[in-house]
């Protein structure tokens, strides 16, 4: 089955991200576990820049119970890579973040995927909902 590449203008937010020489495998292209690195830094970073999340002293945080990636092409150092950040779904104590990666100004993504956080309280690790002020702005990255 042939996956379709998403659009860049599919997504509602954007964090370039360098290449490192280190993300270069054997085969002389990004091992598919950067691919969740750059995952995580697109959804982290934009949750931090937005003070959404502390991550010494927040009572609430993200814990990942969910994450799919699908390769559509190579991209290897040292090719800048543009993570464009939507969510799919937004729940009560959880969200789905929809993430697609782009070579510099490319139109269809290399790469696109997802991850799930449920928002649990820092302490005992139990679902809560998620805090309204960052209800708010994670509606702003909503896909209809």
């Amino acid at each position: 089955m042939r996956i379709e590449a998403s659009k860049r203008n599919e997504y509602k937010y954007f964090h370039e991200i360098a290449t490192r020489w280190s993300d270069n495998d054997i085969y002389g292209h990004a091992n598919n576990v950067i691919y969740y690195s750059w995952f995580d830094t697109v959804v982290n970073y934009f949750l931090i820049t937005h003070h959404l999340l502390d991550i010494e002293c927040g009572e609430v945080i993200g814990v990942v119970i969910e994450s799919q990636c699908n390769y559509l092409t190579q991209v290897a150092f040292p090719e800048p890579v543009y993570a464009g950040l939507r969510v799919g779904k937004l729940g009560n104590s959880s969200v789905r973040y929809e993430v697609g990666i782009f070579r510099n100004d490319d139109p269809l993504a290399v790469a696109q995927g997802h991850f799930v956080h449920v928002y649990v309280d820092r302490v005992t690790r139990r679902p809560v909902a998620i805090p309204a002020g960052m209800r708010e702005i994670l509606q702003t990255l909503q896909v209809e």
